[in-house]
């Protein structure tokens, strides 16, 4: 028999439930389809020591993300939501078939569908939720997720604007949750190296770091389109600016309008970004000042930077220079006064050639390691440590994309409290630290 015991009935505890009434459950359970209890009143000695867990958002991302957490035998998907139907139902299929596939039970049934995010974390049987949703959208499921007390993976960026984003971290640390950022690169050992050679001054002292990212590109304006039945448009709108629907709108192509998102330089920020601030020790704050330049598209329906090039000063001297791939090669370069390391998906290379076989002693830095992106996660749910992308880092890495779109869409040098998280003396760029929010919808608090 499996059981899965939400922590919803941790925080109330097992006194609060009639022993006869639990045991008379769990008995029906194990007669017939299998039941869902909050595996956390057992914690650690759960019988299946399996969390339940609710998927927000089927798309690519989504469904992926969750089809790993399907390979796992210590979580149990119990329920999805997107608002374009097809799509969730898709996904309600691939869970069900999983599990009549690992159970030997073709009439397998339980997962539960929803077009609203918050009836899925309504449910108390829910331990953890994945997000994956466009970036308008980000901040708030994460905080109403966090105010009732799931375990978070979600995925970058963060968040939308700054603001959003610490009110995330602010949500996530006040109701003590485990959260795992989908930047997954931290999780593989390439990454992981090259940060670990230039915090170990493998390189010497650190100058400067390049960071090539995606070059985007601009689509004529587009006609206007009959809503696709099962789509509820006016919710994948949610808190944004109305606007007449277009398949270039939705979906995948939400990056490359600003109105939902930065197109490829917040896309990808918070996974180069992110490897640029933890080699350089710097995923607790951020720079100091930013200028650069952008071309963004202001005929088409796809507005969001397409060519850029900023650079961010460092308290510490260190320059960031963050540019599309035109300019500067994809990934990470770390250049120091003895030598460079450069990693990226392919892998890594540095000069002197000798920095790729340095082995990292006993008593040098030896940063967080994790092979597994959602394993970690699972692991730091049940141990209750950080995990290796934690809400903080994530707020940082993408901090950086989002001060560099606005130090150019402004045009002008910008200059940075990391601290306050404000600039210096310009209420005109403080003002697009945060957006408006269509009505009815509102940041939760």
């Amino acid at each position: 028999m499996s059981a899965f015991i939400p922590r919803a009935l941790r925080r109330i505890g097992m006194s609060t439930i009639k022993r006869r009434s639990f045991i008379k459950a769990v008995t029906a359970g194990a007669i017939g389809a299998p039941l869902i209890v909050p595996s956390t009143v057992f914690g650690q000695n759960a019988p299946s020591n399996r969390f339940t867990m609710g998927v927000i958002g089927t798309g690519s991302m989504g469904t992926g993300n969750m089809q790993n957490f399907l390979k796992r035998d210590d979580v149990q998907v119990i329920a999805v939501c997107d608002v374009d139907r097809s799509r969730r139902l898709e996904a309600k299929k691939i869970v069900e078939d999983t599990y009549a596939e690992k159970n030997d039970r073709s009439d397998f049934k339980g997962c539960t569908d929803y077009n609203d995010f918050r009836e899925l974390i309504d449910r108390k049987d829910i331990d953890l939720v994945t997000i994956a949703v466009p970036d308008h959208w980000h901040s708030i499921p994460a905080i109403m997720a966090a105010n009732a007390g799931k375990d978070i993976y979600a995925e970058k960026p963060l968040a939308r604007t700054i603001h959003e984003g610490r009110a995330i971290v602010e949500a996530v640390k006040k109701n003590n949750i485990v959260w795992q950022t989908g930047s997954w690169q931290r999780s593989r050992s390439q990454f992981h190296n090259a940060c670990e050679l230039v915090r170990n001054k493998r390189i010497g002292e650190l100058k400067e770091v390049l960071v090539g990212l995606p070059t985007g590109s601009p689509l004529e304006l587009q006609q206007e389109m009959p809503v696709p039945d099962g789509l509820d448009y006016d919710f994948w709108l949610g808190p944004a600016p109305w606007a007449p629907y277009t398949e270039q709108r939705c979906h995948w192509n939400f990056r490359w309008i600003l109105d939902y998102s930065g197109g490829q330089l917040t896309d990808w920020a918070g996974h180069h970004c992110d490897i640029a601030q933890w080699g350089m020790d710097t995923e607790d704050t951020g720079p100091i000042s930013v200028e650069g330049t952008g071309v963004y598209p202001r005929d088409g329906l796809w507005d969001a930077v397409t060519e850029y090039h900023f650079e961010c000063m460092y308290k510490n001297g260190i320059k960031l220079t963050v540019a599309n791939n035109k300019e500067i090669p994809m990934g990470a370069k770390f250049i120091g006064t003895e030598g460079w390391v450069h990693v990226d998906r392919r892998g890594i290379d540095a000069n002197p050639k000798s920095l790729l076989t340095s082995v990292i002693g006993p008593d040098e830095i030896h940063l967080y390691r994790s092979n597994n992106h959602y394993a970690n996660f699972l692991s730091c749910v049940k141990s209750r440590k950080e995990t290796i992308t934690p809400v903080e880092t994530a707020h940082r890495s993408i901090t950086i994309g989002h001060l560099g779109d606005i130090a150019m869409q402004l045009g002008r040098k910008l200059d940075w409290d990391p601290d306050k998280e404000k600039f210096v003396n310009d209420s005109e760029a403080d003002r697009m630290l945060s957006r408006s929010f269509r009505a009815p919808w509102r940041l939760p608090v």
